[in-house]
């Protein structure tokens, strides 16, 4: 599947100062990771945000979201929002994203 490329340049150039974030080709989109989890990506159409599964249902009370389901397994702690809402970005340019106590940055 393809996704935006013009859009994954905008979040190249807005992650681009944050350490430890890499990049990825993953699921047909394109995936981006703080140290080495996955943290936001682009899937089609669809932006793909990770957050601490706690707030997936305040997530989605926001308009055109909905949670993360790519092999109708719904994915908690994952939000998948129109790629248009680059506000959905907002936790991962503050590096607020979630990851799991395992692997937490020290």
């Amino acid at each position: 599947m393809a996704y935006d490329e013009k859009l994954a340049g905008r979040i190249r150039g807005l992650l681009a100062k944050r350490k430890a974030i890499t990049e990825k080709k993953m699921f047909g989109g394109v995936a981006f990771l703080l140290n080495g989890n996955m943290c936001v990506g682009l899937h089609g159409v669809e932006l793909i945000v990770r957050l601490d599964p706690k707030k997936t249902e305040e997530a989605l009370a926001e308009p055109h979201t909905r949670i993360f389901d790519m092999t109708g397994r719904p994915m908690k702690g994952w939000r998948a929002s129109h790629s248009a809402r680059m506000k959905a970005l907002y936790p991962v340019l503050a590096l607020r994203v979630f990851v799991p106590p395992s692997d937490a940055i020290s």
